[in-house]
């Protein structure tokens, strides 16, 4: 679909901010609300045993205190996103979504 960067741009866009991550290293200092991504798995489709489509997708996890941040009903509205789990870890809820970019 879009390059990484495009969807950095886009998640930018949604958080109406630059607290948006991409596999950040341990020890950084994030600041919140945020937005972490990573790729996730690649979806190959095949015809006569070769790839004719692939499709990445992104675990992408919206962080924030509030339990009813409105970041996260925007990312679960974005095309080809589907809600994962929800967690809480130290006093910061995580919401996670699979999203194919």
């Amino acid at each position: 679909m879009g390059s990484r960067l495009q969807l950095q741009t886009m998640l930018e866009t949604l958080a109406g901010n630059r607290n948006v991550y991409f596999q950040p290293p341990a020890g950084l200092t994030m600041k919140y609300p945020a937005i972490v991504y990573e790729r996730s798995k690649l979806d190959n489709r095949f015809a006569d045993n070769l790839v004719y489509s692939q499709n990445q997708s992104y675990s992408i996890t919206v962080i924030d205190a509030n339990p009813d941040s409105t970041l996260v009903v925007k990312v679960s509205q974005l095309p080809k996103c589907r809600p994962d789990r929800h967690f809480k870890n130290d006093n910061l809820n995580h919401d996670v979504f699979t999203l194919y970019y």
